[in-house]
């Protein structure tokens, strides 16, 4: 059993303590994905908070070896779609999008320093450009590492559907990027 499987068992017989522990643990990951469906900073920390009184509600229901982590940010998705269904914001890392997006083009080693940033800023504005579904997809998988099973489970989806979607999203946001990039 996984420390997040004993802490919600705890939870769900009303221990407060092991509730904060939890919170501490997973804050920022159910934060960052709520920045990411929603650009209204109140209503990502509202979304936040929702999906904390939830998990606290629904500790019991807690059915491990899933994710605890996905468990709440599938939470977290019906939270925002219900309540803060907006064009989503960026989320705060981009790095592994960056490295990405610039792989495979050029660079003199002392043009290193200006072309990430250049690069990341290039990447946000093309995260910003997808639809809140492509974005959903690559925040889970590749800016939270999420396998593809956990995706799945998270997003109510087929292990191949998620494989599926998750390819045509990275192929759009390749494309967006260097259109971007071209029209600078």
């Amino acid at each position: 059993m996984t420390d997040d499987a004993r802490m919600l068992e705890a939870v769900a017989r009303g221990d407060r303590v092991a509730f904060e522990r939890f919170v501490r643990r997973h804050e920022a990951a159910v934060l960052r994905y709520a920045r990411s469906q929603t650009p209204d900073e109140e209503r990502a920390a509202d979304a936040l908070q929702e999906t904390f009184i939830a998990a606290w509600r629904s500790a019991g229901t807690f059915r491990g070896p899933d994710s605890a982590r996905g468990w709440l940010l599938a939470i977290a998705r019906n939270a925002v779609r219900r309540q803060y269904r907006r064009p989503a914001g960026a989320p705060e890392r981009f790095e592994p999008l960056a490295a990405a997006a610039q792989a495979g083009w050029g660079r003199e080693p002392g043009e290193a320093w200006t072309a990430r940033i250049a690069a990341r800023e290039l990447v946000e504005r093309g995260f910003e450009a997808l639809s809140p579904e492509d974005r959903e997809l690559l925040l889970l998988r590749d800016l939270e590492g999420f396998r593809n099973e956990d995706v799945a489970g998270i997003l109510g989806l087929s292990v191949p559907a998620v494989k599926s979607r998750l390819h045509r999203a990275r192929m759009r946001f390749m494309a967006t990027v260097r259109e971007i990039d071209e029209r600078a």
